[in-house]
């Protein structure tokens, strides 16, 4: 039966009690303390969970560097049945870590986090005598794109050990990594930052088992996995969540000034085409209409904010080739003809004069829109409450920060409903600066 560990990665110890007995419920075996968690609360997090959970494993992520034998021994008498350290620990940190181990019969689980050669060494870790190894991305390695699947397939087949896997893990990929050999799933934010914890830890359950119960399964069984390209991901995950949780997870960058929606409701997920026009001269921004594509976003700086250069013509023509939508750090007009179409707009004015088409300007270059630097296929994200742009390159990554800024809001929404206030859920007279 290969096992299900919720890591509860979070700082707030009473929230990591709510969420395990949870989890739990949703068929959870292992609860595991996380790192944040004893950094935050210290062995008292592991005896409250041991309190709390007497007949399950608890696992104490410790991430031990020096001092193995000790910090071993501070976990299993705090109530720990596993601890967990680092394999970039030297050889004599892990052997002593092992002695204690077994000193107080606990088991010792190593980490490869951020190793360079991982399967080398996990096999040195093995001879040292390691019964468990844990295949593990780290968080923020993860919102790059990295995936602890490649490292798991190959270690798999080298070692004599029980393996752990961990690192953004989903009911998809906690099936697929199954399929490769691992006897422990580590989960935490698909279940931790659920607003239904107990649901999601089902979904986990039922991906593992159904393949476990699948006859002969492994890692050469021809099951196939729908994987979405990181451009799918990227719309996906945008069209979910908000400009303000963009804004938040690129720590308050991005978000253009003085530019606003026209049509409460309509939102805006795209690349962008950009446009540079001066004094009202509309031909460019009209031409760049021919260049669009789907999801493509017209986003024009023009150098005079009282002069349109975008009226109902132009948005007639942008809706039919459909375009995903415009923001234009200047001003339109023809507003009784174009609320009409569907097509999302975000502009700094409205204004019923407009400019002459005399073709200066340039289209896909550099501009700056709404006090933002916007480059051709930069994603631009608009709704209600404002818009912000996240350059193509960094993509990806602020698209998976984003959606856990999403994912601990639906979390912490969750508990507000249940009768807590938001001070409380966050702890924040706790976690204010002391005088």
């Amino acid at each position: 039966m290969v096992l299900i560990q919720v890591a509860l990665d979070i700082i707030e110890l009473d929230r990591a009690l709510l969420i395990a007995k949870e989890a739990v419920l949703g068929g959870a075996d292992w609860i595991e303390a996380g790192t944040p968690l004893i950094k935050s609360e210290g062995m008292n997090a592991i005896r409250k969970l041991r309190e709390a959970f007497p007949q399950k494993t608890i696992l104490a992520d410790m991430k031990t560097m020096d001092a193995g034998a000790i910090e071993v021994e501070m976990a299993a008498k705090s109530g720990a049945d596993v601890v967990a350290i680092l394999a970039r620990a030297d050889d004599v940190v892990i052997s002593e870590a092992l002695r204690s181990a077994k000193k107080y019969g606990v088991r010792l689980m190593v980490d490869l986090i951020s190793i360079d050669e991982p399967e080398a060494r996990a096999q040195e870790l093995v001879a040292l005598g390691v019964d468990l190894i844990n295949v593990h991305v780290g968080i923020d390695r993860q919102m790059t794109g990295k995936s602890p699947l490649e490292m798991l397939s190959k270690i798999s087949r080298e070692i004599d050990a029980e393996i752990a896997v961990a690192g953004g893990l989903k009911p998809e990929t906690a099936q697929e990594a199954v399929a490769m050999g691992a006897d422990i799933v580590i989960v935490g934010s698909y279940i931790i930052h659920s607003d239904n914890v107990a649901q999601s830890a089902k979904n986990i359950r039922h991906a593992v088992d159904s393949l476990c119960s699948a006859s002969g399964l492994g890692s050469d069984s021809g099951v196939s996995f729908s994987q979405k390209s990181q451009e799918e991901e990227i719309f996906d995950i945008f069209r979910r969540v908000s400009s303000p949780n963009i804004s938040d997870a690129m720590h308050r960058k991005g978000a253009m000034c003085g530019i606003s929606t026209l049509f409460p409701g309509r939102k805006i997920v795209g690349r962008a085409v950009t446009v540079r026009t001066l004094g009202g001269d509309w031909a460019k921004p009209v031409e760049a209409i021919d260049l669009c594509g789907k999801n493509d976003v017209i986003v024009i700086f023009n150098s005079d904010r009282n002069m349109a250069m975008w009226g109902g013509l132009a948005t007639k023509t942008a809706a039919n080739r459909g375009v995903a939508g415009l923001v234009v750090d200047g001003a339109v007009r023809d507003m009784d003809e174009i609320k009409k179409l569907s097509l999302p707009i975000f502009a700094a004015n409205v204004v019923p004069n407009a400019g002459d088409p005399k073709g200066l300007g340039e289209i896909n270059c550099e501009i700056t829109c709404g006090g933002q630097i916007v480059n051709p296929r930069d994603f631009i994200v608009a709704d209600d409450s404002g818009v912000v742009v996240v350059p193509k390159e960094k993509a990806y990554e602020i698209a998976r920060r984003a959606e856990e800024v999403w994912k601990k809001e639906q979390r912490i929404l969750d508990e507000i409903d249940k009768g807590q206030s938001m001070s409380s859920v966050l702890e924040l007279l706790k976690w204010e600066k002391q005088k």
